[in-house]
């Protein structure tokens, strides 16, 4: 299909966006017309894109349209349109109303989910609600035909399970058998959505478990929906054939939800036409960056329906004008900041799509392209707070928007840039205040920056001033705009070197309103030299839509090893969805020739779950090549080692997916060749602009970008309009107008701010460097998880990274999993301690000892000092905390659930230099994590893990060298006296933020009991764990100081048991319960705990003996603390779960281990979210799907609890949340440990509020059916058939219950509330950052 094969009729693109929507339309004769509009504006039109093309069409040809009357169409070839009407409607929760067919015992998967909390300090743990509002169970199961599919986890028949002999045994799609354990209920399921549909509900999403495999049980159901009158049935399986329920299921809910909404819009658009447009290609695009027709456009597909355009856009109109030397294109870097969000791609050569991405709670298993929201672009809040600049993540959105729009909205970005002159109201149209018919008002943004200069000036004074001078409303402004660059740059490098490229290798390609101001500062500290601005860059999502293919793509899932045997297998099923795209692109017009059809195999080596989708290579005759395919081993192997940094040999590879995408072919609308510029470029005014550089206002010429020629160059200071957009060309660097009308602008060198170079505290440097040393510790994490090889770090990302002062004192830790929060600062003060004058350049120190700071043993910590030149003593240290697998002791896992001591937890380390002045001490290594330690009882080993630990630590040490670099490197910018200052700085600005909030505690204390003195003021608190042994504490709270003493003396004993815990994990909970409190975002450093003093009682079980066994301290007792921390210190929270429910499965061949999540407590304010991990962890629980196909287990049911004593527990005028119902069948013997707490002491409730219900552990015997208690730990020998079930704690309720109110209901779970306008990230960045944090 041609897009360019007439010139008779008009041809339009458009994207409509949250704010304005804008259109791009080729006109007969190749005149093109550009227009921005609102995208809602009720009192003018009914629908933006249809104005925008009754406006062009009746100004093009002379003939009056009257608005509202429709449109004739016959003059229009083509329509192409994103839109944001899915995203919108899953934002606001507007979709259709949807119920959800899913089976028996598992009504409330979706809303657990993978039971991780999204912000792991937030008390009030607000989810988005789920979109179905009923629940229909369904009788009918189906279950893998072995309980373990791959290799060593191969387990046979089920002959050992009481009536397995009755079960049917079915073939799937992906050739495995499956077994029928329950057969479909059709009669029972007919009467239930009889009622459903009795309530209005005509939408319905039906999940079913291994449906992607076996889909007849899914196809029965929608038949008998289809014929019970549903207008819209969902099936999972067709929605997207891949493994895992959760995420299946979030997308057939997001499609029944959103494709209802989205088909009436798609229709209430055609309606604007005559004939609904009938003889009209309208075409829009998909979330993978093509073009289907409206008919297909679905919800599921449709949530980056606009964003994908700008990708589109930028990926072909850049590597169109640029390529390297060896004539290939750069990479490039996508930069498209608008007023209300600020997205980030990658392109290089070919388009990066993830299969898996979250969209506001919302889990969606389609192809997407690769696009990171990461900032709230020109609405971003600006606030000042305990000394820092902070930008976002708040954001003033559309409406209020920033101060400027006269609305009364707050002090924004966008503000900002128009106090500094970046931002030039005469060119932007008026069409702000509350007629939407006023100009920008720079009074505004002037008076709100102004307040916040006050603050800062207020903050100066108080803290004595020192070097800094109060400051102008200028300097905010600007200070505001480097610390908004500066955590733009942050994702950026993560996406870039998460895949292992070099960011500054990159051109930044700029577009959207806003994204010209911020680019040249954006790439100088990317340390990129090229930026690309095209001249559609303002509407450059329209743009691309005119320029992007159209695309359908299949998929099937598979489970087939990639070997020769498996060749004509896979070739065949290409073939056959190869067929299938091109059958469905002809049907749309396309010939045979404008099809290319794109094969992948979605691969993943055994045992790990990181599957990459891979195209193939083609070599003709290799032996690795899928018949005439290619060879896709080569693909996976290649990127793997280039993300990963190593492969697996002999290894086999699995693969879980073939998918074809099929492309129609559009001819590119190529851009018009501009005159070449005739003389200098006209300048059109000259403005006064703040530059950091000077400090000052410098003249800066304002030129309009439809008056400049090809070759015009244009120096900085400049300032580059366009009527969609402006850019800024700063000092140092030049701008080049293209042939096609485009801007390159190259980054000249760094011209620092006389400030740079000073150690006086700087609010401005205070809030970069805080950016800075963060980015260190991430980008450390980043390459540990590439170069690690074990489950544990690379896929469950179960570590932290981190970078300490000279003195051992935390500076900043990434990710910020809670139990290692501040311990490692603890690990790194011993090694000092210790060694003393021992620690030499190319020195690695291995600890993993409670003693010497550690949580458990299974976390080993390597630890690293940064030497820099003409330093004798290190002037940092770098450390990395791996949770390796195994090292030993009396179980696999090293987490064993009746330690007595530590001997019997695996291999110990206080202090092991494990590289010595550079030597990599291997053999002294091995045998330390082989030998089984002197006194261990008898049944203990050394590590059964050799090679991952050693693999691990290697890449534990390459972390440590990247941020060894990353110091070195800021160092030479700035000078190491700036850069240990402002550590010193950072933990000042925390330890500030603490002492403000223990203030307000200790007054509000005050103020409710009636006392007005400057004394101290005292809180107390206490609890139990199960065993009866008390964890007690007294505060002491100086109001005039702000510092506390947080005092366990009465803390019970060290126990004959292994919930001790060591001070490293006290100090780590003090640290969470603290940040939780604070409210807003602070460093988490040394300054955290420097206001406070803990005493943790010599013997007790909060300061244990070196031998004291400690894994269950760091897995239970951590989260006693909490509930102690938190009651004392009034945080207007219950009680929560209080517990991890850890569960360890399996025999001498496997082994799992999960923990399950519980109820949250009731606040103040809030209802508990049920069924969520809370405080000291945050782990994802595998999927029901993956569990069953790797382990002899089934799930039986997995669901929030219904029993009396969850109902009764946790009532409150706020109530708890609830725990759930776990239950796992067994299908080989196997043995069963459980290490769990809150099964005998409640989870206290406040306020009046009940206590949360106590969590219970049972075992149902097959042989005879009896029940048995286990108790709160225990190991015990299951048999098949034989059934854990496992009961959680719930929430403590907060308040006095009140009587009138009606009897809590069954299913009853608090949704919690969304959080304020924040703007909602996506993109493999945040997901990265959510699966850290789930830990």
């Amino acid at each position: 299909m041609d897009c360019d094969n007439s010139d008779k009729k008009f041809k339009f693109a458009i994207d409509r966006g949250g704010t304005f929507t804008d259109v791009y339309s080729k006109c007969p004769g190749g005149k093109v017309r550009v227009m921005k509009l609102l995208s809602v504006d009720p009192a003018n039109y009914s629908d933006a894109p249809t104005e925008g093309i009754r406006r062009i069409l009746e100004e093009e040809t002379g003939k009056k349209i009257p608005p509202g009357e429709p449109i004739d169409a016959s003059q229009i070839e083509w329509i192409r349109m994103g839109t944001t009407v899915a995203t919108n409607a899953l934002l606001e929760r507007k979709g259709e109303r949807v119920a959800l067919v899913i089976n028996h015992g598992f009504r409330d998967l979706l809303y657990i989910g993978n039971q991780a909390r999204p912000r792991i300090f937030d008390l009030e743990i607000s989810t988005p609600e789920v979109l179905y509002e009923e629940v229909v169970e369904v009788h009918g199961r189906v279950i893998p035909a072995e309980g373990g599919t791959r290799g060593s986890n191969s387990f046979g028949s089920d002959s050992c399970v009481p009536g397995s002999d009755t079960w049917k045994c079915i073939r799937g799609s992906t050739g495995e058998e499956f077994l029928v354990t329950e057969e479909l209920r059709l009669d029972l399921l007919r009467d239930e959505l009889i009622k459903v549909k009795g309530k209005g509900i005509n939408s319905l999403s039906v999940v079913l478990l291994h449906s992607y495999a076996y889909a007849e049980h899914e196809l029965m159901v929608g038949e008998l929906a289809k014929e019970l009158g549903f207008s819209h049935v969902s099936l999972s399986h067709k929605i997207t054939a891949m493994v895992r329920v959760v995420p299946r299921g979030f997308t057939a809910c997001a499609d029944a939800y959103l494709t209802p909404h989205v088909q009436k819009y798609v229709h209430s658009f055609a309606s604007g036409f005559k004939d609904n447009l009938k003889g009209t290609s309208i075409l829009f695009m998909q979330s993978d960056g093509g073009l289907t027709p409206m008919d297909h456009f679905n919800g599921s597909r449709a949530v980056l329906s606009g964003p994908a355009g700008g990708v589109v856009g930028y990926a072909i109109t850049t590597t169109d004008f640029m390529s390297n030397s060896d004539g290939k294109p750069p990479p490039v870097i996508g930069f498209d900041m608008g007023g209300t969000s600020t997205d980030v791609s990658r392109f290089a050569g070919e388009y990066e799509h993830v299969f898996e991405s979250t969209t506001a709670g919302v889990t969606i298993q389609a192809p997407q392209l690769d696009i990171n929201t990461v900032a709230a672009g020109g609405g971003s809040i600006l606030t000042f707070r305990s000394g820092l600049f902070a930008v976002g993540p708040e954001s003033s959105g559309a409406d209020p928007g920033p101060s400027c729009y006269r609305k009364g909205g707050p002090a924004s970005v966008t503000d900002a840039n128009l106090v500094l002159g970046r931002l030039l109201p005469e060119f932007f149209p008026c069409i702000f205040g509350p007629g939407e018919n006023e100009p920008l008002d720079m009074s505004a943004s002037r008076e709100a920056i102004g307040k916040i200069r006050d603050e800062v000036n207020s903050f100066i004074k108080s803290q004595g001033g020192g070097e800094q001078k109060t400051m102008s409303i200028e300097e905010v402004a600007m200070g505001f705009i480097r610390v908004a660059n500066e955590a733009m740059c942050r994702p950026i490098r993560a996406l870039t070197q998460a895949k292992g490229y070099d960011t500054s290798h990159h051109i930044l390609a700029v577009f959207g309103g806003a994204g010209g101001q911020h680019a040249c500062a954006i790439a100088r500290s990317l340390g990129m030299s090229t930026v690309f601005v095209h001249r559609y860059a303002g509407i450059l999502s329209a743009y691309g839509m005119a320029l992007a293919d159209v695309v359908h793509e299949t998929q099937e899932p598979c489970a087939k090893v990639y070997s020769s045997g498996s060749f004509p297998y896979l070739e065949k099923h290409l073939d056959d969805l190869t067929q299938e795209c091109q059958k469905e692109l002809i049907s749309q017009g396309f010939s045979k020739s404008e099809i290319v059809t794109e094969p992948y195999l979605h691969m993943r080596y055994e045992g790990t779950d990181c599957a990459l989708m891979c195209s193939p290579v083609s070599i003709e005759g290799n032996q690795k090549s899928c018949g005439k395919y290619g060879n896709f081993e080569e693909t996976f192997l290649s990127r793997y080692k280039r993300e990963f940094g190593f492969t697996i040999p002999d290894r086999p590879i699995i693969v879980d997916d073939v998918r074809v995408r099929g492309v129609g072919k559009s001819s590119i609308c190529k851009a018009n060749i501009i005159k070449p510029g005739d003389g200098p470029p006209p300048v059109e005014m000259v403005t006064q602009v703040y530059f950091e550089q000077s400090n000052a206002h410098m003249d800066t010429p304002v030129y309009l970008l439809n008056k400049l020629g090809a070759g015009h160059k244009l120096t900085g200071p400049s300032i580059i309009m366009d009527g969609l957009s402006t850019v800024l060309v700063e000092p140092g660097c030049e701008g080049e107008v293209t042939h096609s009308g485009d801007m390159k602008i190259t980054i000249g060198g760094a011209i620092s701010p006389l400030s740079i170079h000073k150690t006086g505290l700087d609010s401005i440097q205070l809030s970069i460097f805080s950016h800075r040393f963060m980015s260190i510790a991430e980008q450390m994490g980043r390459i540990l998880q590439r170069t690690s090889i074990s489950t544990n770090i690379k896929e469950r990302l179960d570590f932290s990274c981190a970078l300490f002062g000279p003195d051992g004192g935390l500076v900043s830790n990434a990710p910020h999993i809670p139990v290692h929060l501040g311990a490692m600062q603890e690990t790194v003060q011993y090694q000092m301690k210790v060694l003393g004058e021992d620690i030499h350049k190319g020195d690695v120190i291995l600890a993993n000892h409670p003693c010497a700071g550690g949580s458990h043993l299974p976390d080993l910590t390597v630890i690293t000092p940064v030497f820099y030149k003409g330093e004798e003593r290190p002037v940092f240290f770098v450390a990395s905390r791996g949770h390796h697998a195994d090292i030993g002791g009396s179980t696999p896992g090293s987490m064993p659930p009746h330690s007595h001591s530590l001997l019997e937890e695996g291999a110990a380390f206080k202090s092991f230099k494990i590289v010595e002045r550079g030597a990599f001490r291997e053999k002294e290594l091995i045998e330390a994590l082989t030998t089984v330690p002197q006194g261990a009882p008898q049944g203990c080993s050394g590590t059964r893990n050799l090679h991952d630990n050693l693999s691990d630590l290697r890449a534990q040490i390459a972390a440590n060298q990247k941020g060894i670099y990353l110091v070195c490197e800021l160092i030479d910018v700035y000078g190491l006296d700036v850069v240990q200052a402002y550590m010193k700085f950072i933990q000042e600005n925390a330890e500030l933020a603490v002492r403000d909030m223990l203030k307000e505690i200790a007054r509000r204390k005050k103020k409710e009991r009636g006392v007005d003195d400057k004394g101290l003021c005292l809180l107390e608190a206490n609890d139990f764990l199960d065993d009866g042994s008390p964890i007690k504490l007294n505060v002491s709270l100086n109001s005039e100081e702000g510092s506390a003493t947080f005092d366990f003396s009465g803390t019970g004993f060290e126990v004959w048991g292994n919930c001790n815990a060591p001070k490293a994990i006290t100090l780590s909970a003090i640290i969470y319960c603290l940040r939780c409190m604070v409210g807003h975002d602070v460093p988490l450093n040394q300054g955290c705990l420097t206001p406070v003093k803990v005493i943790t009682p010599k013997g007790s079980l909060l300061c244990p003996s070196d031998n004291a066994a400690v894994v269950g301290g760091n897995v239970l007792t951590s989260q006693r603390v909490v509930d102690v921390v938190l009651r004392a210190l009034d945080a207007g929270a219950a009680a929560s779960q209080g517990c991890m429910n850890n569960v360890t499965l399996g025999d001498e061949n496997w082994g799992y281990y999960e923990t399950v999540a519980g109820g949250a407590g009731a606040g103040h304010s809030w209802h508990g979210r049920s069924g969520v991990h809370t405080h000291m962890t945050n782990t994802r629980i595998t999927d029901t799907e993956i569990l069953e196909r790797r382990y002899p287990v089934v799930v039986r049911k997995f669901q929030l609890r219904d029993d009396p004593d969850a109902f009764f527990g946790g009532e409150g005028k706020y109530r708890g949340g609830l725990g759930v119902t776990r239950e796992l069948l067994f299908r080989r013997p196997a043995t069963l440990s459980v290490l769990t707490e809150r099964r005998v002491f409640s989870p206290y409730g406040l306020k009046g509020g009940r206590d949360g219900a106590k969590g219970v552990n049972l075992l149902i015997k097959a042989e005879d059916g009896r029940t048995v208690y286990l108790g709160s730990k225990t190991a015990v020998t299951v048999s098949p058939g034989d059934v854990f079930r496992m009961l959680t704690p719930g929430g403590g309720g907060y308040g006095e219950p009140n009587p009138d109110a009606s009897a809590v209901k069954r299913g009853w779970k608090a949704e919690g509330r969304r959080g304020g306008a924040s703007f909602e990230e996506r993109g493999s960045v945040f997901e990265y950052r959510r699966a850290q944090e789930s830990v």
